[in-house]
């Protein structure tokens, strides 16, 4: 069952499932893209015409109990009320509401060529589908104490949204979703006065990178809109997703410090990728660490 924000997530785990010569339908989007896909599936391989479909329907007007097992996108609200509706002998495989962080050590920012790398990658990370995905770069911690500083590293990393962005145009917004980051640019104006650090945007309120936010300020999960949190080291991070219960599946790094790798594990990510990377996760990788092709095998022993 597809999710609204992001495009062919649902293609996936269908395609393992068929590998499993499972027979596999799939809740599409309302762009068509998975039943796109098996359509040209099936003028390949004919055997695959009756064993993989892919429809739009509504989220209540479809029994589900037909299934062995039922995989879901969606927010956590979604999934407990697929859940819900489903019998035990049917295995359900949520993917619900998660977020990715970024964390840029000291010895990476050596050089503000280093800085203009590691930003083009960010960047590319923050602006992908809005930044509404479970991949998108939500918040950004950079170590203090290196060449760059963070605040620099901020003003960097705009220059990059604003390349990103002729690359990638912003998506037509709502009202709504324009007043609340053009609010969450101003009041980060009106901290900077007090605070301190940079605030960098535009009139249209197009993007925000705000280096004024600190560990009491969640993240805004607004489009293109970003923290530049300055932290001592890894557990700064750490600290500040458990205080804020940040379901993390992905991380992004930059640096080769052994424990920077502690920022996976203490927020529970599933995967470490560079910047730039966080929206192209491997094919073979585990989304959410589950496994991939594991969720539709059933298990038989022979003892004999």
């Amino acid at each position: 069952m597809s999710s609204r924000t992001t495009i062919g997530v649902a293609l996936f785990p269908a395609l393992f499932a068929l590998l499993a010569k499972c027979d596999v339908v799939v809740k599409d989007r309302e762009d068509a893209f998975v039943a796109a896909f098996f359509g040209t599936l099936s003028e390949e391989l004919d055997e695959l015409r009756t064993a993989a479909a892919a429809m739009h329907w509504d989220a209540n007007a479809r029994d589900l109990d037909e299934f062995d097992v039922v995989v879901a996108f969606g927010d956590d609200a979604t999934l407990a009320s697929i859940a819900a509706g489903l019998t035990p002998r049917t295995r359900f495989v949520p993917f619900g509401t998660r977020t990715s962080i970024g964390y840029v050590a000291r010895e990476a920012l050596a050089t503000v060529e280093d800085a203009r790398h590691i930003a083009r990658g960010a960047a590319r990370d923050l602006v992908l589908y809005e930044t509404e995905g479970c991949l998108s770069l939500h918040a950004l911690f950079v170590e203090e104490r290196g060449t760059v500083t963070p605040e620099g590293f901020a003003e960097i990393l705009a220059g990059a949204v604003r390349r990103a962005n002729v690359e990638f145009p912003p998506a037509q917004r709502a009202p709504k979703t324009i007043a609340s980051v053009a609010a969450a640019r101003d009041l980060a104006a009106f901290r900077a006065r007090t605070r301190g650090g940079g605030v960098h945007s535009d009139a249209a309120a197009t993007f925000l990178i705000d280096a004024t936010a600190d560990r009491s300020d969640p993240p805004s999960f607004l489009p293109r809109a970003i923290g530049v949190r300055t932290v001592a080291g890894p557990s700064d991070a750490v600290a500040y997703c458990k205080q804020h219960r940040l379901p993390v599946e992905a991380v992004a790094v930059a640096g080769a410090r052994d424990d920077l790798a502690q920022v996976a594990i203490g927020t529970g990510a599933a995967r470490i990728a560079c910047f730039g990377e966080l929206q192209a996760p491997l094919l073979a990788g585990r989304h959410g660490g589950r496994p991939r092709i594991g969720e539709f095998v059933r298990w038989v022993t022979d003892e004999r």
